[in-house]
């Protein structure tokens, strides 16, 4: 199976070895997003210690990924959530619903040590794009 990877234009660089998100199937209409960190486009920190701007980052990275791809949000169908403290879970929702109103994907939220403690979320997405 190909696989193509999908490098929205001003992605943060990546930490590790991974592309932002790869498309895959026969008719590359399935997008694996890799999970998403608070940086900017120079690999700096968003939002330190504001769960809501850290949310916000990642949400707006994942919309990088799919559209570069040639979707939307509405094409999201699950989410994997890391949160690095359970107590950020209902301003980290009051986020999420601005960028997936209606008709939500599927989902789960776990609590997780993040790759450097200054990161509070961290959200991984896997799309479906219209043929």
């Amino acid at each position: 199976m190909a696989h193509v990877p999908v490098i929205p234009p001003g992605s943060a660089p990546p930490l590790a070895p991974y592309s932002p998100g790869v498309r895959v199937d026969a008719g590359q209409r399935v997008v694996h997003v890799s999970g998403m960190l608070a940086l900017d486009a120079a690999g700096a920190i968003v939002g330190v210690g504001d769960v809501r701007a850290q949310t916000r980052c990642v949400l707006d990275a994942i919309r990088a990924v799919v559209e570069a791809a040639g979707g939307t949000l509405a094409d999201v169908a699950m989410n994997q959530i890391f949160l690095k403290d359970l107590g950020d879970y209902a301003a980290f929702n009051e986020v999420y619903r601005e960028y997936f109103p209606g008709k939500p994907p599927a989902r789960y939220c776990v609590r997780a040590d993040l790759v450097k403690p200054e990161f509070l979320v961290e959200v991984a997405a896997t799309a479906y794009l219209p043929a």
